[in-house]
């Protein structure tokens, strides 16, 4: 194991173990205008960027257990809704599944004009207990904070890289990862963007394609084009910044200076 991924794993790991902790914390603060004190809901969890916001159910009515299809096992959800953003969830949501006893049974994503070109989604995880679906959303919330980092935008468009030296459950069943092994988002919008951004990564590192989405392909319908990207975690990094740099350039000429929306994270 390169000395890259164990570092990326310990990382990974920490911000886990402090995500419980640190949420009750930083989600006021990236909340706005939200009192969490005001909402008097025992399922309300919090709320953070993209006008996500997280709640729980500690036990699922039986009709909802049918008409969603959801295993009788899980008779607690967390829930994560949010009106920007996909990727940033996706690995925030990764995050939470390797650090509670819980498995990812729902992600979906929306055309929701609130981003722009790009989606919102709907997030629910089963569980046995409520505590450890609350500790998920909880986790979630958290991992956001520096998730969104991956998003750079102006007013005319915006590009979002994401990386892990670790994919875990969730990476893999909805976005092509190999559990356990390093995984890139390369996305770009408007779609043309995109589409130079992962040509730029493909020839900077040796990746390989696991899924690809364009405006009207394994989406819905959203202005964007994206490449997963799985490989050795140097390359994968590299790859993703290569993405990164072209979409800046791009979006240069469309605009203002593209802004990232957090700290970026690698």
């Amino acid at each position: 194991m390169d000395k890259e991924l164990i570092v990326q794993q310990v990382l990974n790991e920490l911000r886990a173990q402090n995500a419980a902790k640190e949420v009750k914390e930083i989600a006021p603060k990236m909340a706005g205008s939200v009192d969490l004190n005001k909402c008097g809901m025992t399922e309300f969890v919090g709320t953070a960027m993209g006008d996500t916001i997280g709640l729980v159910i500690a036990n699922l009515d039986e009709s909802l257990h049918e008409i969603l299809g959801i295993d009788k096992k899980y008779r607690s959800l967390g829930i994560i809704g949010a009106r920007t953003g996909a990727g940033p969830h996706a690995i925030s949501a990764d995050e939470a599944v390797k650090a509670s006893n819980t498995e990812v049974i729902i992600f979906e994503t929306s055309n929701d004009t609130k981003g722009g070109g790009g989606h919102g989604n709907l997030i629910v995880f089963g569980a046995e207990e409520v505590s450890d679906a609350r500790r998920a959303v909880e986790i979630t919330l958290n991992s956001l904070s520096w998730a969104f980092g991956g998003v750079v935008g102006n007013e005319a468009g915006f590009l979002e890289v994401q990386y892990t030296a670790r994919a875990s459950h969730v990476l893999a069943k909805y976005f092509g990862a190999e559990l356990g092994k390093a995984w890139g988002l390369i996305n770009g919008c408007p779609a043309s963007v995109g589409m130079l951004m992962a040509d730029a990564a493909v020839k900077a590192a040796d990746v390989k394609i696991v899924k690809h989405c364009s405006p009207g392909h394994n989406t819905c319908f959203t202005s964007e084009f994206t490449i997963f990207v799985t490989g050795d975690s140097g390359a994968v990094k590299q790859a993703v910044l290569a993405g990164k740099e072209t979409a800046i350039k791009l979006l240069r000429t469309m605009g203002g200076e593209p802004e990232a929306m957090a700290k970026p994270y690698f």
